[in-house]
């Protein structure tokens, strides 16, 4: 088992973890409009299934909003 920080929160994985299981594992909505952090850095999508979660990582899941004038 590994912990890990998923948006601030404590978290037990299985070790070996992707990032694109992260995403699955924790049902994230809209997957195909998530951008992610691993330990500050971003993580290109292309990436997702290849990148590897190790204890003491820190992910954030982030949305980016646009916005507009009324």
């Amino acid at each position: 088992m590994a912990t890990i920080k998923i948006n601030g929160n404590t978290q037990e994985i299985e070790e070996g973890l992707s990032v694109l299981d992260l995403i699955k594992t924790n049902k994230v909505l809209q997957p195909e409009m998530v951008s992610v952090q691993l330990n500050q850095e971003f993580v290109n999508r292309e990436d997702f299934g290849v990148t590897l979660v190790n204890n003491g990582d820190e992910i954030d899941f982030l949305y980016f909003m646009g916005g507009g004038s009324i």
